[in-house]
């Protein structure tokens, strides 16, 4: 089998950005208003009240200070509480594809390679902004790639699981380098009006370049020595946001219809999951957690991340073993283990070992092991 490398990775940072001071004013504002039209069933103990947010209490139950967003404006009108984005005829490059081809052409650059050389593009991400034709074959016309495209959605470890789809293309000889891009604007499935995870999301867009070791022009490559994949099925964390929801006859806006989870059970439960996924992953590659020097983790919370190092190696987390861009960017769900990745591999000396890592929905486990070249 051929040895294939990440070879090059881009980032599209979305023009603005919400703090979480802004976001409890917009918050408590809309709570005060919902209260004040429902008094009356609240008063009857038909409508529970809403609590107000704060600033203290979204860095302790996430690490999160402030996240990026296509639209702030809407999100932050109480009136609204969700962006606005103005519709775009068919003959213009879609929101998704116009930030997943910015992202892909800083890949392309860093990798020393044009659009043309690419023989594939996945587009993973948490949502997609239509059902067809594929965001990916847009992307690929947008960069003047060869070959095919496709979407694919596992939520938070869609990247992961995009990046092993491309890794076995490339090694088996089916493709010399596929382009894997994540466009994530959770901002439209996220519920803002809601005090549990109003918080939680923001927006970006991450691509990588996946290809053939021995034809890789860029000096920063990280050879795959291997993958892993898991899920198991949990309604945990749910969105139920679908072009069948026309047909039941139901709020398009119904609470179920944007992103939910049951916090405390998921971070149980898929916690430790992930440590033991990586672990095993690990001893089958013949390695220890302690040979890595750097894990790229899913960007969700910043006390799951702590866990599962506290597990893998018996000791506090710092930035130099699992870097944190939770607090600057948000959870950017499938992105998050790819900006971490992006930004934090510069100093990783030849030989060194890092395991890119995302957990989420599903639930779904993808990690990829990676050694610079």
């Amino acid at each position: 089998m051929t040895e294939v490398v990440i070879s090059g990775t881009g980032l599209f940072q979305a023009p603005h950005v919400i703090t979480n001071a802004e976001l409890v004013v917009a918050f408590n504002a809309y709570a005060e208003r919902f209260n004040a039209e429902h008094a009356a069933a609240i008063a009857a103990g038909e409508c529970e009240p809403l609590s107000p947010s704060s600033v203290e209490f979204i860095e302790k139950a996430s690490g999160i200070k402030q996240r990026f967003v296509m639209d702030k404006a809407g999100v932050l009108d109480p009136a609204r509480m969700y962006p606005k984005f103005e519709p775009r005829p068919d003959d213009q490059m879609s929101l998704m594809a116009e930030i997943g081809v910015d992202a892909a052409q800083k890949a392309l650059a860093a990798a020393g390679r044009e659009g043309h050389e690419i023989d594939a593009v996945i587009c993973g991400a948490s949502n997609m902004q239509r059902a067809y034709p594929a965001m990916a074959v847009e992307i690929q016309q947008g960069i003047g790639a060869q070959g095919y495209g496709f979407d694919m959605n596992v939520a938070c470890s869609t990247a992961t699981f995009a990046i092993e789809q491309a890794y076995n293309a490339v090694r088996s000889g089916t493709a010399r380098r596929v382009l894997v891009v994540n466009p994530e604007i959770t901002s439209a499935h996220l519920e803002w009006r809601d005090r549990d995870c109003h918080f939680i999301f923001g927006d970006v867009c991450t691509a990588t370049v996946v290809e053939r070791a021995d034809e890789a022009r860029s000096s920063d490559c990280f050879e795959i020595l291997g993958t892993k994949l898991a899920t198991q099925f949990s309604n945990n964390i749910r969105n139920n946001f679908g072009f069948m929801n026309r047909c039941e006859d139901t709020p398009h806006d119904a609470r179920d219809k944007t992103f939910r989870q049951e916090g405390r059970k998921v971070f149980k439960e898929v916690v430790p999951m992930a440590a033991a996924h990586i672990a095993t992953h690990l001893d089958a590659m013949g390695f220890s957690a302690p040979q890595v020097r750097r894990f790229w983790l899913h960007q969700a919370n910043l006390g799951m991340n702590q866990f599962i190092i506290r597990k893998l190696l018996g000791q506090e987390p710092d930035a130099e073993v699992a870097p944190l861009i939770l607090d600057r960017y948000a959870n950017t769900s499938s992105a998050g283990s790819i900006i971490a990745f992006h930004e934090t591999r510069g100093d990783m000396a030849a030989g060194d070992l890092g395991v890119i890592c995302s957990f989420g929905a599903g639930y779904s486990i993808g990690s990829v092991l990676l050694r610079r070249v």
